[in-house]
């Protein structure tokens, strides 16, 4: 009976407290607004490696203002012990100790400048150290490139060939291989040519079109006998025979926006190109190789775009799987209609990227790039069944069918690693630098292509074949 008066003093004194000015708050000066002018660039102590807990991440800044003072917080926790002080050339670096109980994933970094101020967010990504297993049960056989940055590998089971896509840009260079999938010997290669003048888009730097026209994404399409290229630098693709190389049809530059990936339906006579900046997806006949149709998927995120990446196809099903890197959506395509049937949001990824479908399961595999990780999705409703850590830069990915296990390359942590339907780790083996993509051959041999570190890294530049003992 006594709590009422009790409530009722205490609303009173709030009141009145909220009614005198806020004398003791400090007054901002607010000078002209500015726009940071400088950038960090966050690696581990070892360069090229990922920051694991425990390490020890390296903030190198470049282009502030000499004499700007810049503090960095986690949250409301300051990370330097005062102002870190650009130097004559606007440089600044700071070596931050990651405590071994640091958890995984990406940390935001607020960082303040003054003198000018201005204020940017920073991401710290922190991976998960994945231990190496399954050594024992594999052969690894890995040779070197001859041509460098390679990109993209494919298996052809009706040429018993393999196909590798590699281009540079110092100096400018381009190639396509074919290889012996046994020995990894080279049976046919090829430069692709510069744009002729008709096919030169006058808006486009010159120096992709007096240059090879440089060889990224790589589409078999068996039944046709032919190998389809993307050439994303000048927007463009180009089709090749797949016996010697030859070249079919080179498309003007301008024909698909930075396109990346390249996928043949096969059975309904349907090539599928990602426009990777974008949110579209080309479609090509097959057969005359004409554009058919531009497919424009819609993000389920307000205020956001679908950022067209890698392609999966359920053939038998009809459908078409699309990832997003920029929302970490997979978006489902009618393949017989072309309609977008679904977008689902991939919870728990960070740049959806790599796709495999999966038969079998009736599963789907999504890499994510910036959280480190493979889900094991249900392509039917969209829910995450398995969110499996499989180390730094988890990129692409393809199903093996005799084992059912997707082979999941790992660009940061140069691994590759095995993870079954359920979720669960087979094996994690080394790679070299990069690894950048992964087929699987008709007898369960998995093929792998890295990049290279530099022109003297001996783990660069790698076509490995991985063979189970």
């Amino acid at each position: 009976m006594y709590y009422r008066p009790r409530l009722a003093r205490a609303t009173v004194l709030a009141l009145a407290l909220c009614a005198l000015p806020l004398a003791g708050l400090a007054q901002a000066s607010f000078p002209e607004p500015t726009k940071m002018t400088g950038a960090f660039r966050v690696t581990a102590e070892d360069a090229g490696q990922p920051i694991f807990p425990g390490s020890t991440a390296v903030l190198v800044g470049s282009g502030f203002a000499p004499g700007q003072e810049v503090t960095l917080q986690r949250g409301t926790q300051v990370l330097t012990d005062g102002p870190l002080v650009a130097d004559e050339a606007g440089n600044l670096r700071l070596e931050l100790p990651l405590p071994a109980e640091a958890a995984v994933g990406m940390h935001p970094l607020v960082v303040l400048a003054e003198n000018p101020s201005a204020t940017e967010l920073l991401d710290l990504k922190i991976s998960p150290e994945v231990p190496l297993s399954g050594e024992a049960d594999h052969d690894v056989t890995s040779v070197p490139s001859p041509a460098p940055g390679l990109y993209q590998v494919r298996y052809s089971a009706k040429a018993e060939a393999l196909f590798v896509t590699a281009s540079s840009f110092q100096p400018p260079a381009a190639a396509i291989l074919k290889l012996d999938p046994e020995t990894l010997e080279v049976l046919a290669q090829v430069t692709p040519a510069a744009y002729p003048p008709e096919l030169r888009d006058p808006d486009m730097n010159p120096r992709f079109a007096e240059a090879p026209a440089a060889a990224f994404g790589l589409g078999l399409d068996e039944t046709r006998g032919r190998v389809w290229v993307t050439n994303t630098p000048s927007n463009s693709l180009a089709v090749y025979d797949r016996q010697d190389l030859s070249l079919v049809k080179q498309f003007p530059q301008g024909q698909v926006y930075h396109s990346r990936e390249v996928l043949v339906d096969e059975a309904r006579g349907r090539t599928y190109v990602t426009s990777s900046a974008t949110a579209k997806v080309h479609v090509f006949d097959a057969e005359s190789l004409e554009p058919l149709q531009v497919i424009e998927i819609p993000s389920t995120l307000r205020g956001e775009n679908f950022y067209v990446m890698n392609l999966a196809l359920d053939a038998e099903g009809g459908r078409l799987f699309v990832s997003s890197r920029a929302t970490s959506e997979l978006a489902v395509i009618d393949a017989e209609s072309g309609e977008v049937s679904a977008v689902y949001p991939l919870s728990g990824a960070i740049h959806a990227t790599g796709l495999a479908f999966d038969p079998a399961s009736g599963r789907i595999f999504v890499t994510g790039q910036g959280s480190d990780d493979v889900l094991v999705v249900d392509p039917a409703t969209g829910e995450v069944l398995h969110d499996v850590p499989v180390g730094a830069g988890a990129l692409s990915v393809a199903v093996a069918p005799e084992t059912g296990l997707a082979w999941v390359v790992n660009r940061g942590a140069g691994t590759i690693t095995a993870v079954s339907a359920e979720g669960q780790i087979a094996a994690n083996l080394p790679l070299g630098s990069y690894p950048n993509d992964v087929t699987v051959g008709a007898d369960g041999t998995v093929y792998a292509v890295n990049k290279s570190l530099g022109p003297d890294d001996a783990r660069g530049d790698l076509i490995t074949a991985i063979r189970p003992r």
